[in-house]
């Protein structure tokens, strides 16, 4: 069978337009090229520059049948010097595109936003400091919507805005933890098209400590909402949902709050080997208060993000041990990483975690073509060239 290479969503249109930046009489391979290799590496479990070139040997003769290379694999420097000049924002703009072609977002998505610190970038001899990616991610589709690298001299609430604009996030609702608790994101979020969910904390003057008091005080505190029990390893909690709407009296106090709905609280009681803990924390909303039971599944899903994409990064993908540190490849490798996680999720055949679907996609080249196309094929097909 003769399959023609096309990975999923038009994946080599989505990031064709991002300019190739080096000089034209030094290119002896394609960027696409470059680019597809690189990512069937980071697929397959290749972490660094020398393993993605010594990968790219190793499979030579299928990826010159499939790309139809004239040059062989590029060198390790090669793919080091290419992601280190491709321009990062360009970079998360396609990739936003990409996976807005790919994933089909029903209303009512919870996306939670961000961030993670890629520790191995830091590079002490150049004086770079570590970078932060802010991320967003799909809760239900489990997915990496886009990212948004922190600039060096600002911090997460700046590239907040610019994740925000890069997504279609109609009908969501937004999450986004006490860093992220600022009137102008809550008024881009509106003006999108989407509701927001916003943890509390002192960053915001008295709004924090006037909400903890309302739910504190006996006269004014709703009554409970919601509560749910969950339990495991010798562990019960029991969670404890308060919300309401009848928060005139806030909006009056803090009116520069766009479309400020409802408060609430979540109370978390664990019971864990004869010790109890007890944790009360406070949020805002542009959701309505009449379904608590829905809130505090809104709240919850926040930290899918820590488990389901930050943990797997670094388990699955090593990405705290990642190294890569020149120019902008940091960066670019973290997208490529987002990439290959989301080709992987999307992948559904293969009942395993994400980490056996790496091995298995270096095993075999049938089921890594299935990865990168989305499309079922035959373990030996013939190729032709993209």
């Amino acid at each position: 069978m003769n399959v023609k290479l096309r990975p999923t969503a038009s994946l080599p249109e989505h990031f064709a337009s991002i300019p190739d930046p080096r000089i034209n009489r030094r290119k002896l391979h394609k960027l696409s090229d470059i680019f597809f290799i690189a990512l069937c590496a980071a697929v397959c479990g290749a972490d660094d520059w020398v393993s993605i070139e010594r990968f790219g040997k190793s499979k030579e003769a299928w990826f010159t049948e499939v790309l139809g290379l004239k040059h062989g694999i590029p060198s390790h420097d090669t793919f080091g010097n290419v992601f280190a000049v491709i321009d990062t924002q360009q970079f998360s703009e396609s990739f936003s595109r990409w996976v807005a072609d790919l994933a089909d977002l029903s209303g009512g998505e919870i996306i939670a936003i961000d961030g993670k610190c890629l520790r191995r970038s830091l590079d002490t001899a150049s004086g770079k400091a570590a970078i932060y990616m802010v991320s967003a991610w799909a809760t239900q589709n489990q997915l990496v919507l886009g990212q948004q690298k922190v600039d060096s001299k600002s911090n997460e609430i700046t590239a907040i805005p610019q994740l925000l604009m890069q997504l279609n996030i109609m009908g969501a609702v937004v999450t986004l933890d006490a860093m992220g608790c600022q009137t102008k994101v809550a008024e881009q979020i509106v003006q999108q098209g989407a509701d927001y969910m916003l943890s509390l904390k002192g960053n915001q003057g008295t709004l924090h400590e006037d909400v903890k008091l309302f739910f504190e005080s006996p006269s004014t505190c709703p009554p409970i909402g919601h509560e749910s029990y969950d339990g495991g390893h010798g562990r019960i909690e029991t969670r404890t949902v308060c919300a309401t709407a009848d928060i005139e009296w806030l909006r009056q106090r803090h009116p520069h709050w766009p479309k400020l709905t409802s408060i609430a609280s979540v109370t978390a009681i664990r019971e864990c080997k004869g010790k109890i803990t007890e944790e009360t924390r406070y949020f805002i909303s542009s959701m309505d208060a009449s379904d608590p039971k829905r809130l505090g599944q809104v709240i919850r899903a926040h930290w899918g993000i820590e488990n389901n994409l930050h943990w797997v990064l670094d388990y699955a993908f090593r990405e705290d041990d990642q190294r890569t540190r020149m120019g902008n490849s940091d960066a670019n490798m973290a997208v490529v990483r987002h990439i290959a996680l989301n080709l992987i999720k999307t992948e559904k055949t293969l009942k395993v975690g994400v980490k056996n679907k790496r091995l298995n996609a270096g095993w075999d080249e049938g089921y890594l073509l299935k990865v990168v196309t989305g499309r079922p094929v035959e373990l030996r097909p013939k190729y032709k060239t993209l």
